[in-house]
């Protein structure tokens, strides 16, 4: 009695649909994301597009890349669907021990990597931007004594992610989606109050992030504590339930995060360009994140305890209607997003970004690959998706796969394209890659017989096509030039991208409506 007891402090009173889901994290999100973009305005602002700029974002990329595809990515998406059915067929006090273990072994792994990579740190810099280490020594030793202070967020990170898919599994959505904004937080505050005490300056940014990791992980703890899932953690790497989940960990540390290793990839082939070529492509990666974090990642998390559940309970039909849930929902806020990037391109970083140290030769680069990203944006986003449908199924050899097929086609295509195109080269390789990658991860689903398309996929997609066209038009047709947006003000920039994005949301909206979209349309629960 007192088990059900227990069990019932961490079980939900309801099924939340997943609509609602998407939007709680959605909106913590995009709180996030907002922040994100005024934590970049000020980084462009004291930092531009300088040397120590691009030294920064070395030394922030590779824990972020490794956070990504470790914490977020392998980890997340392994874990979770071991504690879903961990949580619907044994008790809590099993679920309490696979927790505990979780927590040990992954904390004592990560020690042992953060103290070889803090000690490494010159040849992981010189792994990751090569370029650093063959032309330009004094950006090398900044990046690799950044990297000595950031690297440690690795670790930290990790465990909050680790505490955030606790808190996912039991449908608590808000505080893990939340919780990014105090990275934002604190690296906005380290960059305005902290980099005046600093030589050079920006080594203010490197301890931002490590105070960042610090304050994220400490805030998640009150949270698992309420319900009685705090960690206690204990050494057990052989634990079934820890097996099943390194198994699992093992080839989705490369399928899950494929995008990011492309990514990473461009940032390694831009070390060899001209200065500002990894900050021109950070810009223009950070503008088209904004909708894959917000909504494509924000559907991702949701789905995946979900479709866990489904496949524990053997319910193909329920399983193949969430992901067409998630693909129409990615589709119908995916393709507008990329449009629009496409189309506002200067505009939006010249909103953003174009104060103090950043030049408009700064944002004319970036926003030629801005466009080439977000041309593989919709991809970008329904990776997530897709990839969620074979983790949740705990299948991570297959996403493995087809990940390794689209890393050689990004490769191949970045050594075709940055001879003519430069860092744009380098953009337009990944959204190539990004293509054909969900294209496979689709095909995949279809031919193993756990999904098939639901019936009005032809009216959908009439009526995004629609809404699409008649939105790009609009934009277009009111967008100033470039030149003109040079000259504005502050304010006067802030009021006609408000304009814009108004407009273009109130004509997208209003096509899909006349064309027969309803509210019922967009509901799973």
């Amino acid at each position: 009695m007192q088990q059900d007891k227990s069990q019932a402090v961490v079980k939900p009173k309801k099924t939340v649909g997943l609509l609602r889901s998407s939007a709680i994290v959605g909106v913590m999100t995009m709180l996030s994301r907002m922040l994100g973009l005024a934590r970049d305005v000020v980084v462009a602002s004291y930092f531009g597009a300088s040397g120590s700029a691009d030294a920064f974002f070395v030394a922030f990329k590779i824990p972020n890349f490794m956070r990504r595809l470790f914490a977020e990515g392998a980890f997340s998406q392994a874990f979770v669907p071991v504690l879903s059915e961990y949580r619907s067929q044994r008790d809590l006090q099993s679920v309490q021990q696979l927790v505990n273990y979780v927590a040990g072994t992954l904390g004592s792994v990560l020690i042992a990597i953060t103290v070889l990579a803090v000690v490494g740190a010159p040849m992981l810099t010189a792994l990751f931007a090569p370029g650093f280490y063959l032309g330009d020594e004094g950006k090398f030793e900044l990046a690799a004594q950044m990297l000595r202070i950031t690297f440690p967020y690795l670790l930290l990170i990790s465990l909050t992610a680790f505490a955030g898919a606790v808190l996912n599994s039991y449908e608590r959505f808000a505080i893990p989606a939340f919780t990014p904004v105090l990275l934002n937080v604190s690296l906005i505050c380290s960059a305005i109050f902290l980099s005046p005490l600093f030589d050079p300056p920006v080594l203010a940014l490197a301890w931002g992030v490590m105070i960042a990791g610090c304050v994220q992980l400490v805030f998640q703890l009150p949270f698992m504590a309420q319900m009685r899932l705090l960690p206690k953690p204990r050494w057990g790497w052989d634990d079934p339930g820890v097996r099943r989940i390194m198994t699992l960990m093992v080839p989705a540390l490369f399928g899950v995060s494929v995008t990011q290793i492309n990514l990473l990839l461009d940032t390694v082939l831009a070390s060899f360009l001209q200065t500002g070529s990894v900050s021109w492509l950070y810009y223009s990666d950070r503008l088209a994140e904004l909708p894959l974090g917000v909504f494509g990642i924000a559907i991702a998390t949701v789905i995946l305890p979900s479709l866990s559940r489904r496949h524990a309970e053997d319910s193909n039909e329920s399983f193949s209607a969430t992901l067409n849930w998630a693909l129409q929902m990615v589709m119908l806020i995916g393709i507008p997003a990329a449009v629009a990037l496409f189309v506002l391109a200067e505009p939006m970083l010249i909103t953003l970004f174009h104060y103090g140290a950043l030049g408009d030769r700064d944002v004319l680069m970036a926003s030629m690959s801005l466009r080439a990203y977000a041309c593989g944006l919709l991809a970008f986003m329904m990776i997530k998706v897709l990839a969620t449908g074979y983790f949740s199924r705990q299948d991570t050899k297959t996403p493995v796969k087809i990940g390794i097929q689209a890393a050689v086609v990004n490769m191949i295509f970045n050594l075709l394209l940055i001879g003519p195109f430069d860092h744009v080269g380098l953009a337009a390789a990944t959204a190539i890659s990004a293509f054909m990658n969900a294209g496979l991860l689709l095909y995949g689903l279809i031919k193993s017989g756990v999904f098939a398309w639901s019936t009005g996929w032809g009216m959908s997609i009439v009526r995004m096509l629609a809404a699409n066209v008649v939105m790009g038009a609009v934009l277009i047709w009111l967008m100033k030039d470039p030149s003109v947006w040079l000259q504005l003000g502050l304010w006067p920039r802030v009021i006609d991208m408000a304009i814009l994005v108004t407009v273009g949301v109130v004509v997208y909206v209003l096509v899909l409506v006349i064309f027969g979209l309803r509210l019922r349309h967009l509901r799973h629960s």
